[in-house]
């Protein structure tokens, strides 16, 4: 079976590969090639694939290695495996790469919550000194004046924010986002169901049916066809027989016939596998089991002082209603309270404040003048509420495909903390991406982390 690789995926990875072994007169190449995007997208598959095109056979570092209950051992495995690569070059006498899975899992910090460890600092520094010295590359306690092979690295992840900065600047690491086009797309799943009798025509249909799902959605569709077959197999057998059948058994492995992959079947199961996503989206458990454990605070809204209100954990749609944690379409819409006089706040320098509205939009006094808006009564005391106790606001938005992966982009809003500019900034967001999800954060400057995130808006 030969499974599709992107000619530009390709192109990116034999480039670093080759530029790296090339002796280019005052250049300075970048030892480290960053492959990040959405997961599930095939950055891996697509590294192997290119891999064995190319006919290298690269040193596999997984992220979870650089983690280790002694301090030092990771760093010490990168240096022992740059080693290993550069004397598999100079025995086989052909080109080698150290190829480092999900990099942000195993050095990344997600937030204030995720532990630095020595070791994570450690693996910083030693990735950005062998970019830095790639051919005087030393394990602890020894010295070797030889110079070692020039070994490229190529890390995969999803997401290189979370990395230590100076370690992906561009002296360091070139960076490639990978996002499947639709073209790529149909010629990964192609190559998935190549053997399964699909014409290009209904493969680009299934892929066009699910297009917001990753490559390995379809991967995983193919493989739950066989679920079918696989039940009817342990049926016959019995469950009792199952596991003598297939471990240690002197009779042939059993022998399935090929399913039925017709258009129509692969897309009655698809949906089938969608209906599950969609469950672990509107139960959001985590919301209710973690949103008392941040830093040991009984309430994040406490924080914000307002007793009894808790400002993470609200959901607000563009309507500004807020709901529970778990949609709930049959649930009554309720809102903040409104008070029509409420005491001195960011809104007014002349302590005049008076906010009035409904979930259509809403009316506020800043400077002595009434300022109107489309965003509702709810969002607007959102945002005074976040500005009244010091803390910045921030806003990003989410297309369906993303927000189901949450993999949201930054909107920028204007710098300082000037209400009627950050609202009229926030309405222009709103009418730029009608189609989009919009979250609304509020952002403590000083613990750097988020205190609020709230959805003020949903597509439809």
């Amino acid at each position: 079976m030969s499974y599709y690789i992107s000619p530009r995926f390709l192109d990116a990875i034999a480039v670093h590969i080759t530029k790296n072994y090339l002796n280019l007169p005052q250049i300075r190449v970048p030892l480290i090639l960053g492959i990040h995007g959405r997961k599930g997208e095939g950055k891996t598959f697509q590294c192997e694939q290119v891999f064995e095109k190319l006919g290298i056979e690269p040193v596999v570092i997984s992220g979870g290695e650089l983690e280790s209950p002694d301090a030092g051992d990771p760093a010490r495995l990168l240096r022992l495996r740059y080693r290993e690569a550069a004397e598999q070059v100079r025995v086989q006498g052909k080109m080698c790469a150290i190829f480092i899975n999900d990099l942000d899992a195993g050095a990344g910090r997600f937030d204030a919550g995720t532990q630095y460890t020595v070791n994570t600092q450690l693996v910083n520094a030693t990735l950005m000194n062998i970019a830095d010295n790639p051919t005087n590359v030393q394990l602890p306690g020894s010295y070797d004046s030889t110079p070692l092979q020039r070994i490229p690295l190529i890390v995969t992840g999803n997401d290189f924010s979370t990395l230590y900065a100076p370690l992906i600047r561009d002296g360091r690491m070139v960076k490639f986002y990978w996002e499947p086009t639709l073209e790529e797309r149909i010629g990964v799943a192609g190559g998935i169901f190549e053997t399964d009798g699909l014409s290009g025509t209904e493969i680009t249909k299934l892929v066009q049916e699910f297009s917001q799902q990753a490559i390995d959605f379809f991967s995983a569709l193919r493989s739950r066809i066989y679920d079918e077959q696989i039940r009817q197999f342990i049926h016959q057998i019995g469950l009792d027989q199952v596991s003598r059948r297939l471990v240690n058994s002197a009779e042939t492995p059993p022998n399935f016939q090929k399913p039925n992959f017709s258009l129509a079947h692969l897309i009655e199961i698809g949906h089938e596998m969608l209906a599950e996503q969609q469950r672990i989206q509107e139960l959001r458990l985590v919301e209710e089991y973690n949103q008392f454990r941040t830093f040991g605070q009984k309430s994040l809204g406490q924080n914000l002082d307002s007793p009894g209100q808790n400002l993470a954990t609200p959901d607000v749609n563009f309507a500004g209603n807020f709901t529970n944690s778990t949609p709930d379409p049959q649930a009554p819409i309720t809102h903040l309270p409104y008070n029509p006089v409420m005491p001195p706040h960011p809104f007014d320098s002349q302590a005049t404040a008076v906010i009035q509205g409904d979930e259509r939009g809403s009316t506020f006094i800043a400077g002595g003048q009434a300022v109107s808006t489309r965003l509702s009564l709810a969002v607007v005391e959102q945002i005074e509420q976040i500005l009244e106790n010091g803390y910045q606001i921030g806003l990003e938005y989410a297309d369906p495909r993303r927000f189901k992966t949450g993999s949201w982009k930054s909107y920028a809003l204007p710098q300082g903390n000037q209400p009627t500019a950050m609202i009229q900034a926030i309405a222009a967001c709103l009418e730029s991406h009608p189609r989009d999800y919009v979250r609304l954060l509020g952002i403590d400057p000083q613990a750097k982390r988020r205190i609020v995130e709230t959805i003020i808006q949903r597509p439809g």
